[in-house]
């Protein structure tokens, strides 16, 4: 319950319509006790009337007697009617109030969660995977929600029904009361544990059940590589212990349902068959009427729902705490990078790093050590090295998804901790080395950066990218939707989509990451042609494994095991005979070769 106390404040904003919903229980309630009354004085009018209707038979006057004694019946059962739709009305109202109100709690929750998670640090989404971020804003909200919804308005309609019906049960016979509701607590709490035990074995068949798709969905996916090492029959057996397991936990959830019902009628038979007979020792005594027992059968009837509301309540209320818990982890995780509260000012575009060291917080790699260099508007930077030198890292530092453990990364002679962050990174166009596209257009792809874009922007970017050809032989050219991850486009075409979404922000600071990797020698050349005009007056810095993508670099750094380890023109470096002219050498082999 401390976890829900989290959901006060929502509580709170939305008082009014909680205060409202439980007036309306209440007097829904009013209307659900008025009916037995009703029928208790009926059946005492029918019980004490029926001998004297004897008398009139034979007599002229039998008519007009059984007219009368139908119409006093028939104006009894419309009251009940109109007992049972009034309170249909003011329970439509509640459902109306309260649950709605859960649907808006609901709302603002899952948009907390989400703003939450666009403020949290790259480092966050490293030490969580993307499933449980997912659980956290949709399965978990869910059960919150019922919590907010159902179990408040029936704890509500409960306690109201509870007090109302005992009230009046005790006003008219208390050994009577204690009688009939003997059997009810023994069936709360029979409900509660049978409820404690499906909800356990309902969420181990989910599990099970998200085991056995994710088995089918690697399955469809590598299906190429099992079928070329013969697999099928081994998956076949996998697959069917794995639906074994899955079909013997639903027929021990059905087994356990079947058990519940019967149960729960047999309690309340009980409660009925206690109200008959002490009920009717407590008419031989003068002391109740005949109607009283069954005005007590009807209260039974609707004493049940409540008492096992109070069970499937506290089964809702437990999981909602749990997966509060679970959302409160993430809401009280601070972002470890904090932008400072100042306006925001345009970038120019002079970089320098200076005696930058840094490790990666989760891993403990040591990634840079001791890395200065500089970078003045307009000129081009390219950073060349072997794997896990430290170039990705640079990027990554330089838009301030983490921060230097030592040293400092400086924009136009002031440290970026010192900039706003968000005007930081307008200024900044990333293509990174694992492109990613949006399931939507290709022009919406290209547009993502801008607020506002035109037709003709879309296509000047895709042209400079060099993928706007292709684009024309699609279907539906810049309306084609990509699919998920832009399944549906090459690896080239995808890193020259996300190109022409760097090229069409018109930043200070272009950054590419290895983003030509994918591209051949030919498109290359065109691409970089392109990016030679754009390139200039702005600060360009290309990260590459391929020497012919940098060889126009004003500076070139040559990283080795997060160090500098050369830096200089193309010429300036071949001239050093170092680990650039081996780099360069090999990959000219590698193209004769090929």
């Amino acid at each position: 319950m401390n976890s829900l106390a989290y959901l006060n404040k929502y509580l709170y904003k939305y008082r009014f319509r909680l205060i409202l919903g439980t007036i309306f229980v209440t007097v829904s309630n009013f209307f659900a006790v008025v009916p037995a009354q009703i029928i208790r004085m009926a059946f005492d009018l029918v019980n004490e009337n029926i001998g004297i209707m004897q008398l009139y038979r034979g007599f002229e006057l039998q008519p007009s007697a059984y007219s009368i004694f139908s119409s006093i019946v028939l104006l009894f059962g419309a009251l009940v009617l109109l007992m049972a739709l009034l309170r249909g009305i003011f329970l439509f109202f509640m459902r109306q109030t309260i649950i709605v109100v859960s649907r808006l709690i609901e709302y603002d929750l899952k948009n907390e969660i989400y703003t939450h998670y666009q403020e949290l640090s790259l480092a966050f989404y490293r030490r969580n995977n993307t499933g449980d971020l997912m659980n956290r804003i949709t399965e978990d909200v869910s059960r919150v929600r019922m919590y907010l919804g159902p179990a408040i308005m029936y704890s509500i309609n409960t306690v109201a029904l509870f007090v109302m019906v005992i009230i009046t049960m005790l006003s008219i016979n208390v050994k009577l009361t204690f009688f009939t509701i003997l059997p009810l607590p023994v069936l709360a709490i029979v409900i509660y544990i049978v409820n404690s035990r499906i909800h356990r074995k309902s969420e181990q068949i989910q599990e099970q059940l998200s085991t056995i798709s994710t088995f089918v969905q690697e399955t469809f996916a590598g299906i190429r590589i099992m079928k070329a090492y013969v697999r099928e029959k081994q998956t076949r057996k996998d697959f069917g212990r794995e639906s074994q397991e899955y079909m013997d936990r639903s027929v021990s959830l059905a087994k356990l349902q079947a058990v519940f019902f019967p149960v729960i009628v047999l309690l309340v038979g009980i409660s009925i068959l206690l109200t008959v007979y002490i009920g009717g020792i407590e008419v031989s005594r003068g002391r109740i009427t005949t109607g009283n027992i069954a005005e007590f059968i009807v209260y039974i009837g609707q004493l049940t729902f409540p008492m096992m509301a109070l069970g499937w309540v506290s089964s809702i209320v437990q999981r909602a705490a749990a997966s509060q818990k679970r959302i409160n982890q993430f809401l009280h995780t601070r972002p470890e990078i904090l932008s400072p509260d100042v306006p925001g000012t345009a970038v120019e575009g002079n970089i320098e790093f200076r005696n930058v060291s840094f490790t990666y917080p989760d891993t403990g790699i040591k990634a840079l050590e001791n890395v200065s260099f500089s970078a003045k508007k307009g000129e081009f930077l390219a950073i060349i090295g072997h794997t896990g030198s430290g170039k990705s890292t640079i990027v990554n530092l330089l838009g301030r998804m983490y921060d230097v453990n030592s040293g400092s990364v400086l924009v136009d002679g002031k440290d970026i901790r010192e900039y706003n962050l968000t005007s930081l990174r307008q200024s900044f166009a990333f293509v990174p080395q694992d492109v990613f596209l949006f399931s939507d257009s290709i022009k919406n792809n290209i547009g993502f950066g801008l607020d506002q874009f035109s037709d003709e922007e879309i296509e000047n970017a895709a042209r400079n990218a060099a993928i706007y050809d292709n684009i024309q032989h699609f279907p539906e050219k810049f309306e084609t939707r990509t699919g998920e991850r832009g399944i549906t486009m090459s690896g080239g075409q995808k890193q020259r989509t996300s190109i022409a979404r760097a090229i069409i922000k018109d930043p200070a600071v272009l950054i590419f990451d290895d983003s030509l990797s994918a591209v051949d020698t030919k498109t290359e050349e065109e691409i970089l042609q392109n990016l030679g005009r754009i390139m200039r007056g702005r600060t360009s810095i290309i990260i590459s494994h391929r020497v012919s993508t940098i060889k126009n670099a004003d500076n070139i750094l040559v990283m080795k095991q997060g160090r500098v380890a050369e830096s200089g023109t193309h010429e300036q470096l071949l001239a050093q005979e170092g680990l650039y002219k081996q780099l360069f050498e090999k990959q000219l082999l590698e193209e004769e070769s090929g």
